[in-house]
């Protein structure tokens, strides 16, 4: 007999809760141990204000349900890491583990389950260090937008930090005094599937990443090789110039991409698919300062070409204004509202606009941290601000952040979903 949806949820449910149980349970190994154990519960509550701009908000006040309302959100996240070492043969061996469970309520949905973050071996045998499994790798140097993040490709600019779920791979790294380099086969299980089934973080490829130290710099080189994407090379540096001034820079060069493709020019056909794209470049600037009494100023400049270009973006403006007028299609109202509905699509993408800007003023005295940082678009004058405030203690850490998209009204930010976001968490580490 085939479980019913109700069985199933309930046994999610029951394996999160038996999760959380059994790692807040788990003391932290001895001095001397083979193996480590700790981990986090994270408690998190989002209210958000949904946009009345943009293409969602005019497909609900055509047809009112076709899209969801995201109102709130509250999570209860336990996630558990586990290290053993040994030296089986005589060679030094380490299996990571890390676990995440959750119960999970937005609006008036519910979720549970559990996913593994990470599960991968590692031998080391010298300068050579060998790994494979599951395992979170991220790459490159910028903090708000990183063109060489070829493996992870984490989400960026998040309001609260957790452990990303890792990628599958197979990966060797040679260190010597100097230098370091590191050759990865990610996705190996994708290797065989088609474009359309494996894009972007699925795409199975192969990536290389060496380092050199020249004194105060480190420079970085990259190489990857995706099943359909193909070539794309990459290089960085990070300059610690003083004491207070840091300067770090990146660029990608690709020959093939993954992105948002407008398929249809008539209005009355749904226009946007996921498709690989022509060549590209991305690339970064960034200078962060510290000063004496722990404040610090990030500023990042980018630009990627990956995105969609503003010619397109001015497209998608005018598909959504005729798009809101029965006389420019002829179409019924719940037929536009559906339409409008999908003109969110392209709006998934890490970035936007193709150029950049963004400004972070930090300030952490003792345990406390707090941030005020800007997004800015350039080509339409749309913003991204977000405020965050941080408390840590011995086993407590406590955050609140707020974030405002707006702008123009014709601005790709102030016409995202969501118009502000606000986010209380408690976390416990244990």
């Amino acid at each position: 007999m085939k479980p019913t949806p109700r069985f199933q949820s309930t046994c999610r449910y029951a394996a999160a809760a038996v999760l959380m149980g059994l790692a807040t349970m788990a003391a932290p190994a001895r001095a001397g141990d083979a193996g480590a154990s700790g981990g986090e519960l994270r408690l998190q509550a989002q209210g958000r204000r949904v946009n009345d701009q943009g293409p969602l908000a005019q497909a609900r006040s055509l047809q009112p349900g076709v899209a969801p309302t995201p109102n709130g959100l509250q999570d209860a996240e336990l996630e558990w890491r586990h290290l053993w070492r040994g030296r089986p043969g005589g060679h030094g061996m380490a299996l990571a583990t890390n676990v995440l469970g959750w119960l999970h309520h937005e609006d008036n949905a519910h979720d549970a389950g559990l996913r593994v973050n990470e599960l991968h071996l590692a031998l080391d045998a010298g300068a050579w260090q060998l790994s494979a499994g599951k395992k979170v790798l991220g790459w490159d140097v910028g903090y708000g937008f990183r063109p060489n993040d070829v493996v992870q490709q984490e989400a960026r600019r998040t309001l609260l930090a957790s452990t990303p779920e890792g990628r599958p791979l197979l990966q060797a790294e040679y260190f010597g005094a100097e230098h370091a380099h590191t050759l990865v086969w990610v996705q190996p299980q994708h290797a065989r599937r088609s474009a359309d089934a494996s894009r972007g973080v699925d795409e199975s490829a192969l990536a290389w990443r060496g380092y050199w130290r020249q004194g105060a710099l480190d420079l970085y080189g990259y190489g990857r090789w995706g099943r359909h994407t193909r070539a794309s090379a990459g290089v960085a540096m990070a300059w610690v110039a003083t004491d207070a001034w840091e300067i770090h820079a990146s660029a990608r060069a690709l020959r093939h991409h993954d992105g948002w493709s407008q398929q249809a020019s008539d209005l009355a056909a749904h226009p946007w698919q996921r498709t690989t794209l022509g060549a590209a470049m991305q690339s970064l600037v960034g200078a962060q300062w510290t000063g004496t009494e722990q404040h610090s100023v990030l500023i990042e400049y980018w630009h990627d070409g990956t995105t969609l270009s503003d010619d397109h973006w001015q497209d998608w403006n005018r598909r959504n204004a005729a798009l809101a007028h029965p006389a420019a299609t002829g179409l019924p109202a719940p037929a536009r509202a559906g339409l409008l509905a999908g003109q969110a699509t392209p709006m998934t993408a890490s970035s936007l606009r193709r150029n950049n800007l963004f400004v972070r003023l930090a300030w952490q005295p003792e345990a406390w941290q707090a941030s005020l940082d800007v997004l800015w678009h350039p080509a339409d004058g749309g913003r991204l601000v977000t405020a965050a405030l941080q408390w840590q203690g011995d086993a407590w850490r406590l955050n609140a952040a707020w974030r405002l998209a707006g702008g123009p009204s014709q601005s790709l930010l102030a016409q995202t979903p969501v118009r502000r976001t606000l986010l209380v968490a408690a976390t416990r580490s244990f």
